[in-house]
Formats: structure tokens, C-alpha cells, sequence
């Protein structure tokens, strides 16, 4: 790795920490103009005046908004995100009690979706024209106009109302036995991997195109090579920092959609968590859960920027 590498890497990781302090500004913010009073929600409705502003002292909340973000944002970056107003515990706990649930939700997924994604994206390239190239193009063009909310209910009708082949609540099973666990996650994975699939394979799909365009192909197919050598010997190794673009975007799209689908399966996951601490007021829970799928989504772009300049050859070799 030289020189020029080093410093675009360099370039793009102090981009991404500029970023993510600018995504908690605009998380603060936001989280502080929503309508209603944490300290009224707490109280309830029959509270005095007296006591709502002496709990608003308590909380801090008759500060500015500058000093009480920068006090939240001197507590995250020592990983102490406040409490939670509805609970009483700390947030750092009620999220470590969920976060492994999205982990494993996320990562179901993706073990699914990525290699049938690049599997069919490369087939594509390779058939290119071909009835099952043009088949394949015309699905996900209509999978990815269709949004995750919508697919997700069309499951549940299906499957689980109509087939009972599936349940229509995900975590509400035993998951003692493989098969258990495969019939829980099956629909809310089917539901976040369509779409995804969709996406990656046209970004693929693109990408080897793209290489099977340039001029060292025309050389390596006058040597002799095979279709399917060309494209996983010589096309491919070259498509890796678009493709791996292709993925990491793919990806932090994926946690978007977690979110509808975690509230639609009843997923007990961080994005349930969330969407319940929007319907309580309770903002130190919603910054911490934001900055979680904020800061997850700018890694994996970043890691898709980086494999980009990694993977460029006309980088490594100045």
C-alpha cells in the first residue's frame, strides 16, 4: 500500500468521523423539536406545573439546547448515553438487551442475500441479452418499486393467514431446534433480503458489465479464455471495488428496512426499541438508538470507499 493509498484512506476515515459528528447534530435537533415534554410524559397529564418544571431541572432539560448537547455528546463518546426516561435504566442496558437480536436478524440476512445476490448479478453479466438475463432484470425492477412494508404484509397474508405454513410473529416460537428457528426467521428475512437481493444483484450486474467492456478483455478472450474464465479470473478481480460498493450499499440500506420490519414481525430488536421510545418520549433512548443505525450505515459506506481505493490498481501502483 504507498503512499497515495495511505492518505486517501486517511482522507476518507477523517470524512466519515466529520460526517457522524454532523449526523449528531442533526439527531440532537431533531430529537428536540418533536412535540410533547419528556418530563410531562414522565409526570402524566395530572401533574401541577410546579412539578413538571422542578423534573425538567432534574433532567436538565431547562438548559440550552448547546450545553445539553454537548453534555450528550461527551456521554457518547464515553459510552454513557443517559437513562431512559420510561424505564429508569441506563440506555446503554435496555439497548445491549436488543442490539444482539438486530445483530442476528442483520446477519441472517445478509449470509442469504449477498450470495445469491453476486451468484445471480455475475450470471447475468455472463448471459447478458439472454431470456434469463432479461427475466431477471424485469424482477427486480419490480421488487425493488415495491417497498419492504408492503412485501412483508403480502407474507404474512400468504404465508402465515392463508398457507399457515409460517408464523406471522417472529421470536414467538421455540427456537431450541434449527427448524424452529428457521420457520421464525424465514418470513422477516424473505421480506429485508427481497429487496436487498434486488438492489446488489443490478449494482453487480453493472459492475462486471462494466469490466467486460474494457479493452484487456478483448485480449484475454482472443487468447482462447472461456466465458466463465474471462469473468472470474480477469473481469471480476477488477469489479471487486464496485462490487463491494455494490454490497456495503446494499447492506446499510438493510438497516433502514429493519425497522419496518422489526415493527411488523414484532422483532425485539433495536429498531422496535426505538419506534416504542418515539411513542414514549423518550429521547435519550431514540438519540442512542439513531446514532447506532447512523453510525452503522456511514461505516459500511465508508468501508465500501475504502475497498474502492484499495482495490483500484491504477492507485496501488503510482
Amino acid at each position: 500500500m504507498n503512499a497515495t493509498v495511505l492518505k486517501l484512506v486517511a482522507s476518507r476515515i477523517a470524512s466519515g468521523i466529520g460526517s457522524l459528528l454532523a449526523v449528531s447534530v442533526v439527531v440532537f435537533a431533531i430529537t428536540a423539536v418533536l412535540p410533547g415534554d419528556a418530563a410531562e410524559e414522565k409526570l402524566g397529564q395530572d401533574a401541577t406545573p410546579a412539578a413538571v418544571e422542578a423534573l425538567r431541572k432534574e433532567m436538565g432539560l431547562d438548559r440550552s439546547p448547546a450545553l445539553r448537547y454537548v453534555d450528550w455528546l461527551g456521554g457518547m463518546v464515553k459510552g454513557n448515553a443517559g437513562t431512559s426516561i420510561a424505564t429508569g435504566m441506563p440506555v446503554g442496558d435496555a439497548i445491549a438487551a436488543r442490539l444482539p437480536n438486530s445483530l442476528l436478524l442483520a446477519g441472517v440476512t445478509a449470509v442469504f442475500a449477498v450470495p445469491v445476490a453476486l451468484g445471480l448479478g455475475i450470471l447475468c453479466a455472463l448471459w447478458r441479452g439472454s431470456a434469463f438475463d432479461r427475466f431477471t432484470s424485469m424482477t427486480t425492477v419490480a421488487v425493488v418499486s415495491v417497498p419492504e412494508f408492503l412485501v412483508a404484509t403480502l407474507a404474512v397474508l400468504v404465508f402465515a393467514v392463508q398457507l399457515k405454513w409460517l408464523p406471522a410473529l417472529s421470536y414467538s416460537v421455540d427456537l431450541s431446534s434449527p427448524g424452529e428457528m428457521l420457520r421464525s426467521f424465514a418470513l422477516p428475512v424473505l421480506s429485508l433480503g427481497s429487496v436487498i437481493i434486488a438492489q446488489m444483484l443490478r449494482m453487480t450486474r453493472a459492475a462486471v458489465i462494466d469490466q467486460l467492456a474494457a479493452a484487456y478483455i478483448e485480449m484475454v478472450r482472443l487468447k482462447g479464455a472461456s466465458a466463465a474464465r474471462t469473468v472470474l479470473f480477469h473481469a471480476l478481480p477488477n469489479a471487486v471495488g464496485p462490487i463491494a460498493n455494490a454490497v456495503a450499499l446494499s447492506l446499510s440500506y438493510l438497516l433502514g428496512g429493519v425497522i419496518i420490519i422489526e415493527v411488523i414481525f414484532n422483532y425485539p430488536g433495536v429498531a422496535k426499541l426505538m419506534v416504542d421510545a418515539v411513542a414514549q418520549r423518550d429521547m435519550p433512548l431514540v438519540q442512542a438508538c439513531a446514532m447506532i443505525f447512523c453510525a452503522a450505515y456511514l461505516i459500511l459506506v465508508m468501508l465500501a470507499d475504502i475497498c474502492g481505493i484499495v482495490a483500484n490498481p491504477r492507485l496501488r501502483h503510482q
